[in-house]
């Protein structure tokens, strides 16, 4: 073996492994679409999307060692499906160990897409059976047409990575299956009649978690897409479309929410960013920068006008924004193949074939608008048709037979009280934290230390408000000072009370609602209005040796900002306190023994 061959076994090698570490990579994405799924849905509901999103991989690879895989990339019958085998139990030393890794935890992601759609209502034992479906027959049978041989490939049908194979798919049975299952209950609100006359916000529980996974998702992409690359060149390539794509994607959503909202919408930012990973996935290997910038581009548009569509039009209830980011954006990215497809990317001649019979990942020609013809473009949508009717038909059939059935959806009461208690048996999924209506009583302020301020908080001007105390315990007069205000204003009030002497309080998260006239906000495009109900902080002081007008004068210093949300103030008389450990009562029972 001379030099040339040892250098071309060496890389051969590496790409070998590099096609093993991006199945990994593609495997940590189960990680981020959980983060995604649960961060955009309520609390009450996190330990079911985290289990769903567990099981959908591991029942997925149950499926596909007993048939998924043999009808992806078994024997090619008449173009449709692979010969169904058992060959990873009869022949396993010459088993294609690396392709069934590889398209398990691709078929895994097509599963995984569907749970965020149908969240907060839907019977694990239905997600379970569905999602076993998807990965036996639905996906396998469709990504058998494109990457096992089958009868688009041999067009010259283009799907590097899975826009249409993957995420269209994915997001076609989101679709459906949250058309059938029915929205969430107060997603729309109805008059007499029973039509919709308004879409409410349900806004999700950690904004943070939903950027974790986006973060996570993107990392993975680059296994997602770039796994399958044979040369550093087509790699480089791969990793710079991935790259340009999502990045134009959220910038183009962040400046149209900001002009529609008045405010950049950060969740819609979030999907924008996942929505031109999923329309670059397709045609990564055969397009440029400006390509990328075009496909970037009109997903970051296309997600928003996905969600609004959903909402205001087709009334599917979908908390994640699944069928925005890959349904719609998994059909955008695939007909851009045939739009922006060039011979410039290293990828394009590999995969150009002998123009009359094409396999796997081969192309017709260049894009329309790099000088080829329509009839590229013509193969694009061909696909996408063919995939959308198969998809659509096959998983109308299953969640009908589940729903008449086993049932679809859980009761009222179990989605009122979260499905996590009544589907796991979980309490909640935060037991260390504080939920919502609970209250930290007794908390004092020595306990909440001013240490853990930030430095940006002011509060000086409280320190000019003169106090003088009320001395007398004969006439003592005792009254209840509650707060309600922003959680991030919280802060700034405990300091302030704490240089004025506040030694006890109660602190209870609480949810509310209150119109203010002038102010309008959105989460997702959908006006937070009177009936959602948004996170606070109500504060509870009983005070006598401090004048009530200075404590009051104190809080409004602390709280003011002269924007809407500074809270409110209630003042009621207290008829009497009893400290229960010492029995003392009125004056005495508030103040702390070291005063006495």
């Amino acid at each position: 073996m001379n030099a040339q061959e040892i250098l071309q076994e060496a890389t051969n090698s590496s790409f070998a492994i590099w096609f093993l570490i991006g199945a990994g990579l593609v495997f940590f994405m189960q990680a981020g679409f959980a983060m995604v799924e649960t961060g955009f849905t309520r609390a009450k509901n996190a330990g079911n999307i985290i289990m769903k999103n567990l099981m959908d991989f591991c029942i997925g690879t149950v499926m596909f060692i007993l048939i998924g895989f043999s009808l992806l990339l078994g024997e090619d019958l008449v173009g449709i499906i692979g010969k169904p085998g058992f060959d990873i139990f009869t022949n396993y030393a010459n088993f294609d160990w690396s392709n069934f890794v590889f398209n398990l935890v691709f078929c895994a992601t097509t599963a995984t897409i569907v749970s965020g759609a149908m969240a907060e209502r839907t019977k694990f034992i239905s997600y379970c059976v569905y999602s076993g479906v998807i990965s036996a027959i639905i996906y396998p049978i469709e990504a058998h047409w494109t990457w096992g041989g089958g009868w688009l490939a041999q067009l010259g049908f283009h799907d590097f990575a899975g826009s249409n194979c993957i995420h269209m798919v994915g997001g076609i049975c989101a679709l459906i299956g949250a058309a059938i299952l029915g929205p969430r209950i107060g997603k729309f609100t109805k008059d007499k009649e029973g039509k919709i006359v308004k879409v409410n916000a349900f806004p999700g529980h950690s904004i943070p978690l939903g950027a974790l996974g986006v973060f996570i998702l993107w990392l993975g992409w680059y296994g997602f897409n770039g796994a399958a690359a044979t040369s550093v060149e087509e790699l480089g390539s791969i990793f710079v479309t991935t790259t340009i794509a999502p990045a134009v994607a959220t910038v183009v959503c962040m400046i149209f929410t900001w002009i529609k909202y008045g405010k950049p919408d950060v969740s819609m930012c979030l999907n924008a960013s996942l929505a031109g990973l999923v329309a670059i996935t397709a045609g990564c290997d055969v397009t440029d920068a400006f390509g990328s910038i075009v496909i970037g581009a009109v997903s970051g548009l296309l997600v928003v006008f996905g969600v609004w569509l959903c909402d205001y039009v087709l009334h599917v209830d979908d908390p994640v924004g699944a069928v925005a980011v890959h349904c719609l954006n998994g059909i955008w990215g695939t007909i851009a193949v045939g739009l922006f497809a060039t011979d410039t990317a290293p990828a394009f001649a590999r995969g150009l074939g002998d123009g009359v019979t094409f396999g796997a990942n081969q192309i017709a020609g260049k894009g329309l608008f790099y000088g080829g013809g329509f009839k590229f473009l013509g193969t694009q949508i061909l696909g996408v048709i063919c995939v959308i009717a198969w998809v659509a038909i096959t998983m109308t059939i299953v969640f009908t037979v589940i729903k008449k059935t086993i049932g679809l959806r859980v009761s009222e009461e179990e989605e009122i009280e979260g499905l996590d208690k009544k589907e796991h048996g979980l309490e909640s999924c935060y037991p260390d934290f504080m939920a919502v209506g609970a209250s930290y009583s007794g908390i004092t302020l020595n306990q909440l230390s001013a240490s853990t301020v930030p430095e940006n908080t002011t509060i000086d001007n409280t320190d000019t408000i003169p106090v003088v105390y009320n001395t007398s315990k004969t006439d003592a007069k005792f009254t209840k000072v509650v707060i309600l205000t922003k959680q991030d204003r919280f802060d700034r009030l405990k300091v302030a009370l704490d240089k004025l002497g506040i030694t006890g309080m109660t602190v209870t998260n609480v949810l509310g609602y209150g119109m203010q006239k002038g102010s309008t906000d959105y989460y997702r495009g959908v006006p937070l209005d009177e009936v959602t109900l948004l996170p606070q902080l109500k504060v509870e002081i009983v005070v006598c040796k401090i004048p009530v007008d200075t404590l009051v004068k104190v809080i409004k210093k602390a709280l003011y900002t002269g924007k809407i949300g500074d809270g409110k103030i209630f003042v009621q008389d207290v008829e009497n306190v009893i400290k229960i450990r010492t029995n003392e009562e009125g004056y005495d029972a508030l103040q702390d023994d070291d005063e006495k």
